[in-house]
C-alpha cells in the first residue's frame, strides 16, 4: 500500500485558500493556490495530501451540501481537476475528506424535507420525528452529531442514501483519480456501511486508502482487512506533546509498546496508524510545546515512531494557534510558505522515513528509557534502525548493547561508531542506521 511508505501534509482548503466562512454562493478559483504551493510540499519531502473538506457546504465544510460539487467558494470541479492533474504529475496523491455521518442544513434532502414534510421522497434519508421540533423551530425534530444540530445525521442504513454517497466517491475516483478518503469521525459511522464501502472502492481502484478518524477506543474495530486501512492516533498524539511537556518519556513510549512492542498482546502490530502532532481540530504543536526546543524532536518522534506521519499546513515553520481561540485561528491563510529550520529538519526525516524499509514497515522495541531520553528500535528483515531522543538539555553517555558496531545517521549523514557509548547532544534526535 503507496500509503504506508508516504509522508502527508494535510490541507485545510477553506482556511487555506482564504475563504469566507459562510458560504456567500460566489464563486472564486481559491483551490488554485494550491498549485503554487506544489514546489514547498515536495521539497518538504510530502507525496500525499490529505484535503479537509471541500464539497460544497453550509460553512465550515463538516456541514456539506452537494457532495458531488467543488465548493463555490474555491472554485470549480474543472478548477480542483486542473490542480489533481498536477499534483499527480508531481508524484503526489491525494485523500479526500468523507463527511458521510451527516451532512447541512443546506443539504438538497433536508431541505426537501422542511419544505414537504412527511410527503418528502427524503424522509428516510434522516432520523425525523415529526411530531416534535428542532432547536431551529423547524416544527420537527431531527437527530444532529453529538448535538449539533447543523450536522444533520444520515441513515446510513437507508440503501438511496449508501447508493448516492457511493455515486458521489465513484464520481471523485472516475473524473478525478483521487487516492483515498479520511472518513470524519469514523467512530460513530455504521459498520455495515464501512464494510461495504471498503467493498465498494476496492472495486474501483487498486490501492485506495481509506484512513477514518477515531478518537478513543479499540482502532481495530475499524481497522481490519475488512473496513479501513489505517485511524488517526490520537493515544500517541497525547503522547507525544505530554511527554515532553512532563518531561516524561515513559508515557509515549508506554503506549507505543502498548500499540506495536514485541509482546504477544500488542495491539496494533503490522497496522499503519496516521501519525501526527496537530492538525486542524487541535492547537498547533508549537502554542502547545513549553520548550522550543522541543519542536523538532515531537517530529523526529512522530516519523520515527510506526505509522504514517502528517504535517499540517504551516506547522512545518512553526507556527502558533491556539483552539481555545476558536477553531478558525487554526486554519488561517498564508500568503506563501516558509523556510526555516524546522522546516529543514522535517524535510530530512521525510527522506529518511520514505527511503527506510525499516521506518516504513519494522517491528518497535524499546532499547534505553529515561525521563529525558529514550532510544527504540525499528527493525525489518534486512534493515534496522535506532531511533534516539534527549529532551534534556545536556549532554547524554547512552551505554546499551547496539547489537552492531557501526551506523549511519539518516538524518545527517554522519557515520557512527557505537564503542564506548553514543554521546547525544542536547536537544538532539538520531535516527542510526545500524551496519552489518
Amino acid at each position: 500500500m503507496w500509503a504506508y511508505e508516504s509522508v502527508f501534509y494535510q490541507i485545510y482548503p477553506l482556511g487555506f485558500c482564504g475563504a469566507p466562512f459562510e458560504n456567500d454562493g460566489e464563486l472564486n478559483r481559491r483551490i488554485l493556490k494550491v498549485e503554487e504551493w506544489i514546489p514547498h510540499i515536495k521539497e518538504l519531502g510530502c507525496n500525499a495530501i490529505y484535503f479537509s473538506p471541500l464539497f460544497e457546504s453550509d460553512t465550515h465544510g463538516y456541514n456539506t451540501r452537494d457532495y458531488q460539487k467543488l465548493d463555490c467558494r474555491l472554485g470549480t470541479n474543472e478548477d480542483f481537476k486542473q490542480v489533481v492533474d498536477k499534483l499527480h504529475a508531481e508524484g503526489i496523491k491525494l485523500v479526500l475528506d468523507g463527511v458521510f455521518n451527516h451532512v447541512g442544513r443546506g443539504f438538497f434532502g433536508f431541505q426537501d424535507v422542511l419544505k414537504n414534510r412527511e410527503a418528502s421522497e427524503y424522509r428516510d434519508w434522516f432520523h425525523i420525528n415529526f411530531g416534535g421540533n428542532s432547536h431551529y423551530n423547524d416544527g420537527l425534530y431531527y437527530e444532529g452529531w453529538e448535538g449539533n444540530y447543523d450536522l444533520v445525521k444520515l441513515n446510513l442504513r437507508h440503501e438511496p442514501v449508501i447508493q448516492y454517497l457511493f455515486e458521489s466517491v465513484d464520481m471523485w475516483i472516475r473524473e478525478f483519480d483521487i487516492d483515498g478518503l479520511r472518513l470524519d469521525v469514523a467512530y460513530c459511522l455504521d459498520h455495515d456501511f464501512v464494510r461495504r464501502l471498503r467493498q465498494f472502492v476496492d472495486s474501483k481502484k487498486q490501492d485506495f486508502f481509506l484512513v477514518g478518524e477515531m478518537l478513543h477506543g479499540d482502532y481495530k474495530v475499524l481497522v481490519n482487512d475488512d473496513m479501513l486501512h489505517s485511524a488517526t492516533n490520537y493515544e500517541c498524539y497525547k503522547g507525544l506533546h505530554s511527554s515532553f511537556n512532563s518531561m516524561n518519556m515513559f508515557e509515549i513510549v508506554h503506549s507505543l509498546m502498548r500499540q506495536f512492542g514485541p509482546e504477544y498482546w500488542t495491539l496494533y502490530k503490522g497496522k499503519h496508524l496516521l501519525s501526527f502532532v496537530d492538525n486542524h481540530d487541535v492547537s498547533r504543536i508549537a502554542s502547545v510545546l513549553q520548550k522550543p526546543e522541543h519542536l523538532p524532536l515531537i517530529y523526529a518522534m512522530c516519523f520515527g515512531m510506526p505509522g504514517i506521519p502528517c504535517v499540517y499546513y504551516g506547522s512545518e515553520w512553526g507556527v502558533k494557534g491556539d483552539k481555545h481561540n476558536g477553531d478558525p485561528s487554526l486554519r488561517l491563510s498564508y500568503e506563501k510558505p516558509e523556510w526555516n529550520q524546522l522546516t529543514d529538519f522535517i524535510a530530512k526525516l521525510s527522506k529518511a522515513k520514505k527511503d527506510s524499509k525499516a521506518l516504513n514497515y519494522g517491528d518497535f522495541r524499546s532499547v534505553l528509557l529515561t525521563n529525558k531520553q529514550c532510544i527504540f528500535e525499528r527493525k525489518t528483515e534486512g534493515e534496522r534502525v535506532l531511533v534516539a531522543i534527549n529532551a534534556d538539555g545536556e549532554d547524554y553517555y547512552a551505554h546499551f548493547n547496539a547489537e552492531c558496531g557501526r551506523a549511519v545517521d539518516l538524518i545527517t549523514g554522519e557515520d557512527h561508531d557505537f564503542g564506548g557509548g553514543s554521546k547525544i547532544p542536547p536537544y538532539t534526535a538520531r535516527f542510526w542506521k545500524c551496519e552489518r
